[in-house]
């Protein structure tokens, strides 16, 4: 009978198992995925030159009569409110990964980690970028990044009841 038993035990174990790693690839190939696409727009790709050829038409569209100066301008000014954006999103995805980990270091401080991770990917996309010709490394960039990962980490730590999910304990 206790043969048995185990014997429907194993399988259950398995499946739970199974569970748990689905449930993490699941929060944590988001935030791979998001780090990937802000490498990807630190090559050239993402330079100011390539980014015109869809900003531009949409600032042309939008304000048909604006001066070559002033869409100059707004397109930076475009650009610095996607590095906030895209660094938010990245800390949004951390913290939601972080939340239900199995080390209880890094689900116990996840607003400081994801913190960390934003510091230290924005260091390494514009590290990365002093290396293309069409592109420059900032420290004011890193620091506008970082803002914008503080920003979103604040929010989710002010409404963390709300919108975290809980870890299985």
């Amino acid at each position: 009978m206790s043969t048995e038993k185990t014997q429907r035990r194993i399988p259950n174990m398995i499946f739970s198992e199974i569970t748990k790693l689905r449930k993490t690839l699941i929060l944590y190939a988001p935030l791979f995925l998001w780090i990937g696409v802000i490498f990807y727009l630190s090559s050239p790709e993402g330079s100011f030159g390539q980014t015109s050829r869809f900003i531009g038409p949409l600032l042309d569209f939008f304000f048909p009569g604006m001066l070559p100066e002033t869409r100059i301008t707004v397109h930076a000014f475009v650009r610095k409110a996607a590095h906030f954006t895209e660094y938010a999103v990245l800390a949004f995805l951390a913290v939601r990964a972080f939340a239900v980990s199995t080390l209880h270091l890094l689900r116990e401080k996840l607003f400081l980690f994801a913190l960390i991770l934003v510091a230290l990917i924005a260091s390494l996309d514009e590290f990365n970028q002093s290396f293309e010709a069409s592109r420059s490394g900032s420290i004011w960039d890193v620091l506008l990044d970082i803002s914008g990962g503080l920003v979103m980490t604040v929010t989710l730590w002010l409404f963390r009841r709300r919108f975290l999910p809980v870890a299985d304990r």
